[in-house]
């Protein structure tokens, strides 16, 4: 009897141990980095890592009104590049970033963020519409419209994904899936193949330890 105990008690501490280093899982940090050296209250140098950060943007949103940064304030967003009339892997990448939105549509700390890549024809109008079909009829997710060039060096320079004009390809462009998990400061802390439901599920759990993270 004495020996089972022991054997439970052992169980036990693992399970507890497990847990604590799940409860205590952080996220990787994407993009580039540098070391500063500065000098404390005490006059000693020390070295801080000074991280890669979406850098301040405005936008037009699908009710034609302007955002900024200071939309997602105190906020963690997902992230996506898409056109309304994609006939590859928008409408799939939509679909499946609808189910994490649906799991997060009540946690006011959660956000999402998509900027179409088509400049010329996705008008606020457009893209309002697309909401609506979408089923999504709050400001929780922001639909944005930007020139080009903001769009573009935004996705390429800050959220390190592919988008550009193709006239060989069927529908004018070529762009990556990628749904981009973004933290309170503006770091990129994930990143994750919108057409793939592993990776959907992966990106709903890596929300969840973010909010965690960042209580």
């Amino acid at each position: 009897m004495l020996k089972i105990k022991y054997l439970c008690l052992a169980s036990l501490l693992v399970i507890i141990s497990l847990n604590a280093c799940n409860n205590n899982k952080k996220l990787p940090i994407y993009g580039q980095r540098e070391a500063v050296i500065s000098k404390g209250a005490d006059g000693k140098e020390k070295i801080d890592t000074v991280y890669q950060t979406i850098p301040a943007f405005r936008f037009l949103n699908q009710d034609s009104t302007y955002i900024t940064q200071d939309t997602f304030k105190g906020k963690i967003y997902v992230a996506d590049f898409f056109f309304t009339s994609c006939s590859t892997i928008c409408p799939i990448m939509h679909r499946n970033l609808k189910e994490v939105y649906n799991q997060y549509k009540s946690n006011p700390a959660v956000m999402f963020l998509s900027h179409t890549i088509d400049f010329k024809y996705d008008k606020p109008s457009v893209l309002k519409k697309y909401a609506q079909k979408l089923g999504v009829d709050n400001a929780k997710w922001q639909f944005v419209w930007g020139s080009k060039a903001e769009v573009y060096n935004l996705a390429e320079k800050n959220y390190l994904t592919v988008v550009k004009e193709d006239s060989t390809n069927r529908d004018g462009f070529i762009h990556q899936g990628y749904l981009l998990l973004i933290d309170k400061e503006k770091k990129m802390r994930g990143a994750y193949d919108g057409t793939k439901t592993d990776e959907v599920e992966k990106l709903k759990k890596d929300i969840a330890i973010l909010l965690a993270e960042q209580k």
